[in-house]
């Protein structure tokens, strides 16, 4: 309620992925070829009402304070930095050769208006205001934007995705040339929440355009080549030329570098007029969109708002607060069971006194991550945060946690704790100053059929791989069926590539589940998980065992004690120095080094412990010993 005061929290309409089996709304990670992941249904997207917090609102204070994270691992800054998206460009009004309804004019965002010339084509997204009102009349298109409805809306699923397009008879006129004109196609890989919903092809600089460009038979004009090139000569065919040069084909562009053709063309577009606005102007523009945090179920913090037919959405009183959820709900059908509930969403305006109903999305779960470290300070205290404890405890000084949350959890907290600094609840933008990001276990996934039928997660107990013909195959257990191997992802339910922990300590034991985990890799990179590791793993620890069992049974009642000379001298050498080596490494989160050490320690004990267990040992080595099979265990 203290971000709506201030402004931080805006209502509006986004475009979501909708699972109309499941009846809710799919994050793009769990679109799958067009359908949702659990139940294969073919997703829709719909346009619903949704809840966003404003962090676009600090998207320049969140790139520009990324300098100043100088403990965090440079891959989760360039991750951020790449996700905020921060881009300059030109926004070019392209003149509609015909009105098409109240339209006029079509505005397309670049960040290479250098390349105009070189277009050949425009593609609008399916949702695009030209493409709604071109569809009115034409069944074939309004079949190919129910087409695209289905597909995912991520970046990665655009550019997995064939493109396609749809041309819309729509003509727009080149801003320098009125004799020019170019297509208008709705495309599959343009997205209404980038940009304006619109963007102009150049298919020589480009390999999206250009696959575009050779799959409909589009013009192909290169407008930059190398330095060295031969403007007679020079072509682009099947490898669109991204690499910087001089202008070619590109009228009085020609010769100038790509910067100052950018320049040039930004210049003479500004001074000239379409429907008494320039037809363009200099524009930044961001990739980082609001974070939508309205989600149709019954787990997560109910979004504190009440909808009034005469009052509309009014805030909860803060004296009513907290606002919590119903015990006696029924999950007997898909979709929000609060929706459902008979007594609960049913409440009193607060202004008016009349009837209304509560918001019944609630919030995503990532609004509680973003800020339990504040809350954490002052657990006790009646307000969200304590001043005097906020400043005493905040920033976290070493934050750990997976490379995953790079671009969600991590980017949310910082904005945040930018917006509690705006409420008045904290004093400080960053929350963490050292971060460390550790990594996954990972697995192979196995899958049979596929989402279009029906397929199925198989979990590895449920799968038998061979070697067929020198390939690795795997087949379902139950039925025989070869099952798809794929790549090595994060363990997770739904895909069934985990490895349940009563099978690892049922096999081996926890400490050999602890051991291969951290001797793997460095705890930064993902850890495959393989049988093979872990019995390797299992191997040592049992090692570890048996140089024990032999220390306590032929040192009974030897003092520990360091030597300098001989035999005894060189195992407390060794000792003393691994020691300190793997103690520097646990400082420095470098477990994998301190566990080689410990290798190192017991290859060094194996000789020394045999002799003492044969009677070869005099008292300064069994005494050496003691003490270093105490600092080995």
């Amino acid at each position: 309620l203290d971000f709506v005061e201030k402004g931080l929290v805006t209502r509006k309409s986004s475009k979501v992925n909708w699972d109309p089996e499941d009846m809710t709304v799919l994050a793009n990670e769990q679109v799958i070829d067009g359908r949702g992941w659990r139940s294969g249904a073919l997703v829709e997207q719909r346009e619903l009402t949704q809840w966003f917090f404003k962090i676009t609102d600090f998207a320049q204070d969140l790139l520009d304070s990324l300098n100043l994270l100088e403990e965090w691992p440079e891959k989760v800054k360039l991750m951020q930095h790449n996700w905020i998206g921060r881009s300059e460009g030109l926004l070019i009004r392209w003149p509609l050769a015909k009105p098409v309804g109240d339209a006029h004019e079509l505005e397309v965002y670049t960040t290479r208006p250098d390349t105009i010339f070189g277009a050949s084509f425009m593609a609008v997204a399916a949702d695009h205001p030209l493409a709604r009102k071109a569809a009115e009349e034409n069944v074939e298109l309004a079949k190919f934007i129910e087409e695209v409805r289905h597909m995912g809306t991520s970046v990665a699923a655009l550019e997995t995705a064939e493109k396609k397009g749809f041309d819309t008879g729509i003509r727009v006129v080149h801003p320098f040339d009125e004799t020019w004109t170019l297509p208008v196609y709705v495309a599959n890989f343009v997205l209404m929440e980038y940009g304006t919903g619109a963007i102009f092809g150049c298919p020589s600089g480009d390999q999206r355009d250009l696959d575009f460009a050779n799959k409909y038979g589009l013009p192909v004009i290169p407008v930059v080549m190398p330095e060295d090139g031969d403007a007679k000569t020079f072509q682009v065919i099947e490898q669109a030329y991204v690499d910087d040069g001089v202008m070619i084909n590109s009228r009085f562009l020609d010769g100038m570098k790509p910067e100052k053709a950018f320049d040039e063309v930004a210049k003479l577009l500004d001074a000239k007029t379409i429907g008494g606005r320039p037809m363009a102007e200099r524009k930044v523009n961001f990739r980082l969109r609001d974070w939508g945090i309205s989600r149709q179920r019954y787990w997560g913090c109910p979004i504190p708002m009440i909808h009034c037919e005469a009052c509309g959405v009014v805030p909860v009183p803060k004296a009513d607060l907290p606002v919590k959820l119903p015990d006696d709900i029924e999950f007997d059908r898909p979709g929000n069971p609060l929706d459902r509930h008979p007594t609960w969403r049913h409440v009193k305006c607060p202004q008016c006194g009349r009837d209304a109903r509560r918001e019944t999305d609630t919030m995503d779960t990532f609004v509680d991550s973003s800020w339990y470290f504040a809350r954490f300070t002052a657990p006790w205290a009646n307000e969200p945060t304590e001043p005097k404890a906020a400043d005493e405890w905040l920033a976290v000084d070493q934050y750990i946690g997976g490379i995953e949350h790079a671009i969600l959890h991590l980017l949310y907290s910082r904005f945040f704790t930018r917006a509690m600094r705006e409420t008045g609840h904290l004093n400080l933008a960053e929350p963490f100053k050292g971060l460390f990001t550790q990594g996954m276990v990972v697995h192979e996934t196995y899958r049979v059929g596929g989402p279009s039928n029906n397929g199925r997660w198989l979990s590895p107990s449920e799968v038998r791989l061979e070697d067929v013909g020198g390939k690795r195959l795997a087949f379902e257990i139950a039925t025989g069926e070869e099952a798809t191997i794929g790549a090595l992802e994060k363990m997770s339910k739904s895909k069934k590539n985990t490895v349940s922990p009563e099978e690892i300590t049922d096999g081996y034991g926890a400490d050999t589940a602890r051991w291969f985990m951290l001797s793997d890799s460095p705890p930064e990179r993902d850890v495959e998980w393989t049988d093979d590791g872990a019995a390797g793993a299992h191997r040592f620890v049992q090692r570890i065992w048996r140089l024990v069992q032999i220390a306590a049974e032929s040192l009974p009642g030897v003092k520990p004690a360091a030597a300098k000379d001989g035999d005894a001298g060189a195992v407390s050498k060794a000792a003393h120095k691994i020691l300190k080596a793997v103690g520097e490494d646990i400082e420095k989160l470098g477990f994998n080094r301190a566990i080689a050490r410990i290798y190192e320690l017991a290859n060094a004990l194996a000789s020394p412990l045999n002799d003492v267990a044969e009677g070869k040992a005099d008292a300064a080595l069994k005494s050496a010993c003691r003490e270093a099979v105490e600092i080995l265990v």
